[in-house]
């Protein structure tokens, strides 16, 4: 049976990632794509960022290939995470040959948790200009990620598990967070470090090399991935997934970038890597390999769009790497 690939290209550069990505997916499996909009573009039209019909169509597809979204991303991309249960974020940051990093030693991964922390939305007015964020974190979420993280680790090589937090401040629940990973650590004999989250920043930037696979609670590793992204090339090399326990959703980390949007010279890597990371999900590893081989490749010798101080168009850019595929 053919598997099911909702494709949700966005807003801004997503409308032009995201084919691009197709692209290279239809290259090399026989996938069945339906396509559904959400965004900024959406709302206006329709009034609603995210249709009904999308959230229903992402609770049935196999997978999910999102773009990204503008002003309107927190209704649309949270929503989306929940309709394929989404748990885990995960983002990797690699620095790659050819591509000018400020640390190409970098080859990191974030294992974010995904559902609650301060993007759980319990937000209050309480008085005129006093507002108050409740920081939800559970034990059943701390472990389910602390379980997903070291055994991601385990799986691909990684010797080197942090975990990020900050309970010497947040006492009751990144305590309650490390702890829980802690137990589970110690329940899988894993081998792992400790580090402020705030701290961390500073020792990546400085000694990227001596960290692997970073367990972090939701926020953290939303900033702590893009700060990686730094260290790297920049946003446009950055792919993620939200995976569930059967269903996942696959989306470049960076934005909209209205600045380049509908010049057709947007990086489409980030969104290619994430659709390699699809594929991984649904089963085919050798052609996801392959894909990535092929980005590899390409970065490498070329040809780069403008903020990897090249030339080419997105377009050039998704040709070149379908014609390495068979290299």
């Amino acid at each position: 049976m053919t598997e099911t690939v909702l494709v949700v290209p966005g807003d801004g550069i997503g409308q032009e990632v995201v084919p691009a990505a197709v692209e290279v997916l239809a290259s090399v499996v026989d996938l069945e794509y339906v396509e559904a909009e959400a965004g900024d573009a959406t709302e206006a039209a329709t009034g609603e960022a995210l249709p009904a019909e999308t959230y229903r169509l992402a609770t049935e597809a196999d997978a999910t290939l999102f773009g990204a979204a503008g002003e309107t991303a927190a209704d649309v991309i949270l929503p989306l995470r929940e309709a394929v249960g989404s748990f885990a974020n995960l983002r990797p940051a690699r620095a790659y040959p050819g591509v000018d990093a400020l640390r190409p030693e970098t080859d990191l991964v974030f294992v974010r948790e995904n559902t609650e922390g301060v993007y759980a939305g319990i937000e209050s007015e309480i008085a005129a200009g006093v507002t108050t964020l409740t920081r939800v974190v559970t034990e059943d979420a701390s472990r389910r990620i602390a379980e997903y993280g070291f055994t991601y680790a385990e799986e691909n090589g990684y010797a080197s598990v942090t975990v990020a937090h900050k309970a010497n401040v947040m006492r009751t629940t990144d305590g309650l967070f490390l702890e829980t990973v802690r137990a589970v650590g110690d329940e899988l004999g894993a081998d792992y470090d400790e580090a402020l989250m705030d701290a961390l920043a500073m020792h990546l930037l400085l000694r990227p090399e001596e960290y692997g696979v970073v367990i972090c609670p939701n926020l953290a590793g939303d900033v702590l991935s893009d700060l990686a992204a730094g260290l790297v090339g920049g946003l446009g090399l950055l792919p993620s997934a939200n995976v569930g326990a059967d269903n996942a959703l696959f989306e470049p980390v960076h934005g909209t970038a209205p600045d380049i949007a509908g010049e057709g010279v947007a990086n489409p890597t980030a969104a290619i890597l994430s659709a390699a990371m699809l594929l991984e999900h649904l089963g085919y590893g050798e052609e996801a390999t392959g894909v990535r081989r092929s980005v590899e490749a390409v970065l490498a010798d070329g040809p780069h769009t403008p903020d990897l101080g090249g030339d080419a168009t997105t377009t050039d850019v998704t040709a070149a790497v379908i014609d390495r595929l068979g290299d």
